[in-house]
């Protein structure tokens, strides 16, 4: 196994970090590295906010479900899916474009800008693996639409589609156990998608369980993500930003 494959195997979240910042010489490779992700017809559909302001990281910490690691993080990126800047490089040159209406718009949100900043934010965790800085993604940046649009200054046409926190990772977090992965036979269905029988879904889940039966654990899973106040609350932040794009003039 080479190197790149040792990383991503190795990889993990970090939510706890030393005390000690990521260099500015560092955080520029590690942001070179993003930009040079793959990008549907090399529009680079995305923009990086580089949260330095402290203040701002303490408020950001509050709104993506109150965790204060967020703020003790030395580097904390943004990356936006960024429909805006290409429609104010067409008026810019009088293309007279059409706008980012809800069908254009759904698939450069909901696709292609928000696959184009999710590429690069990896790319900026492989990086920053690389070069023994751990990362955490807050996919909570999606909540609370109209106060994180305030604190970005986000204006239309562009989605916040994920957050990255990054820091020197300390030793517990080090010798910490990565979680483990389904087996490929669950994850990858060769040609076509192929709905699992309840007996594959029991055994892709089975290392989940524990000690614990089934129905204990999904109950317990459910109620603690999909069915929480926060991801409720992100379905509602998400179809509001999805609205903008439903303006036909």
């Amino acid at each position: 196994m080479n190197s790149i494959m040792e990383s991503l195997y190795h990889r993990k979240s970090v939510r706890v970090y030393e005390d000690r910042p990521v260099s500015d010489e560092l955080k520029n490779e590690i942001l070179d590295a993003a930009m040079q992700a793959p990008s549907a017809g090399c529009q680079q559909l995305y923009t990086i906010l580089d949260i330095t302001d402290q203040n701002l990281k303490d408020a950001l910490a509050e709104t993506c479900d109150h965790q204060p690691f967020i703020a003790k993080a030395s580097m904390v990126l943004v990356f936006c899916a960024d429909c805006k800047k290409w429609y104010d490089t067409y008026l810019e040159a009088d293309c007279e474009p059409r706008l980012p209406g809800c069908l254009y718009g759904l698939m450069t949100l909901d696709g292609l800008a928000v696959t184009d900043a999710v590429i690069a934010a990896q790319n900026a965790v492989v990086a920053a693996e690389s070069l023994g800085i751990g990362s955490c993604y807050i996919g909570d940046i999606m909540e609370n639409c109209e106060e994180q649009r305030r604190l970005l200054n986000l204006p239309e046409y562009v989605f916040p589609a994920a957050m990255l926190v990054f820091g020197w990772p300390t030793q517990q977090q080090m010798d910490r156990q990565k979680p483990q992965r389904c087996e490929r036979k669950h994850i990858v269905h060769e040609n076509t998608y192929r709905s699992m029988n309840g007996e594959e879904l029991r055994e892709m889940f089975a290392h989940q369980c524990k000690n614990r039966s089934f129905e204990e654990w999904c109950q317990a899973f459910c109620q603690k993500k999909y069915n929480s106040d926060f991801s409720r609350e992100m379905t509602r932040s998400v179809e509001k930003y999805l609205k903008q794009f439903q303006k036909t003039e």
